[in-house]
């Protein structure tokens, strides 16, 4: 008979044993995938540095990269509202944004009057390329800030566009 308690202690033993093993297994799988996750979800700061440097230098040697610095903004120049549809298969998505553009300096605001209706066309179109899942977001804000700003650079001579503010932005 005392054999026999052996056994069967020695058995639940392995079997606590194997249980945690599983156990730990599975802390770490799920931390794996959470940190999986966080890498490529969530947002890198450490990488935008390197990409604003890159995206600084364009061929006229205008700034396509917006400006993050909120302590000295550049002119201001506003916009009227924007009024389009969102791409969408029933078509019955609209956007409403109402937006000012920072300029590097003053004297681009004569170029900015003088190519004001290019300067809404590319809006628009920019805008309208978009479906509401791509707007909806803070990232997608965003990505439409920077994608509004390097277009905008690219028919400027005078300077270039700084920065994108939103000052009303409505979905419906």
């Amino acid at each position: 008979m005392p054999e026999e308690k052996k056994e069967v202690t020695e058995k639940k033993s392995g079997g606590n044993m194997v249980l945690i093993i599983i156990v730990a297994l599975l802390v770490l799988l799920l931390a794996g995938g959470g940190l999986a996750a966080y890498l490529l979800l969530g947002s890198t700061d450490s990488s935008q540095p390197q990409t604003q440097q890159v995206q600084q230098t364009s061929s006229s040697g205008a700034s396509s990269a917006r400006s993050t610095n909120l302590l000295s903004i550049g002119p201001v120049y506003p916009m009227d509202s924007f009024i389009v549809n969102l791409l969408s298969e029933s078509g019955s998505r609209y956007l409403k944004v109402s937006l000012d553009i920072e300029l590097s300096s003053s004297k681009l605001a004569a170029e900015m009057d003088a190519k004001r209706s290019v300067v809404r066309d590319i809006i628009i179109r920019t805008l309208s390329s978009k479906t509401f899942e791509e707007v909806s977001t803070l990232k997608g804000k965003e990505r439409l800030k920077d994608e509004v700003v390097t277009r905008l650079n690219e028919v400027l001579a005078d300077g270039h566009v700084r920065n994108i503010f939103f000052t009303d932005f409505v979905v419906q």
